[in-house]
């Protein structure tokens, strides 16, 4: 039954909301280029999303961050559903990076652009960096977070290990790095599924780490102090943060 009702009922709604909430957002870049409107609207969606999921996501932490701070939140991956999570719970307007291949589908890739999120081409290291550089940019001259998966995608078990890209924007931004743990996402929606499982999951926030006085030749130092971070937070106990699945 619990398939069932994800290939029937949930499958079907997020793809109908993702094709509606996709239109609005591109209507909206027109009258709002700063990509505000479109963010708030992608938060909807991803309350959506979570709720035909049967997908409740509790947040912790949220009393670290300042409400008109900006920040470069750092993140585990592990599910699709990661996403839908993190903008549902993260109160701040952010961006994030997103695979150069993804900005070629039609209509995903013109939503993606004209909502002010950042191609990155992991296949040749003097695009990253424009990238990673473009993003302390808008950290620095617009005042909005930017979100980062370390990791470089979806990871099927555990932690990989992290790239630098987060704690290099972070020290050239001078704004504190985030690291957050989400926790139980990929039992939910695991890597390769299209069995979306009903239950709880967590975006745990961890301490504000900050970079004011770093130099960019610290990245690797803090890149490891995320990683110590993010780990801490997945594996605190069960009874915390453990997810309640059915089905």
């Amino acid at each position: 039954m619990s398939f069932l009702r994800s290939l029937l009922f949930s499958a079907p709604l997020i793809g109908l909301a993702t094709i509606f909430m996709g239109t609005l957002s591109i209507l909206a870049s027109l009258f709002d280029p700063t990509g505000n409107s479109q963010h708030k609207l992608a938060r909807a969606w991803g309350k959506f999303l979570l709720a035909v999921s049967f997908i409740r996501v509790r947040a912790e932490g949220l009393e670290k961050l300042d409400s008109g701070g900006t920040y470069v939140f750092v993140a585990n991956h592990a599910s699709y559903m990661d996403i839908p999570a993190l903008l549902s719970r993260l109160p701040h307007q952010f961006r994030f990076f997103a695979k150069t291949g993804l900005y070629k589908i039609p209509f995903l890739g013109t939503h993606l652009r004209r909502a002010g999120h950042l191609p990155v081409d992991r296949s040749s290291a003097r695009a990253s960096l424009k990238s990673m550089t473009e993003g302390a940019r808008i950290i620095a001259t617009r005042g909005v977070s930017v979100l980062l998966f370390p990791e470089g995608g979806r990871s099927p078990k555990g932690l990989r290990q992290f790239k630098e890209g987060a704690a290099y924007i972070a020290i050239k931004a001078g704004v504190p790095a985030v690291p957050i743990a989400i926790v139980g996402m990929r039992r939910l929606l695991p890597m390769g599924s299209i069995h979306l499982r009903a239950g709880t999951a967590a975006v745990r926030i961890g301490d504000p780490i900050a970079t004011q006085g770093l130099e960019l030749s610290d990245r690797v130092e803090l890149t490891q102090r995320l990683y110590a971070e993010i780990s801490r937070l997945l594996e605190e106990p069960a009874s915390v943060a453990e997810p309640v699945t059915r089905g």
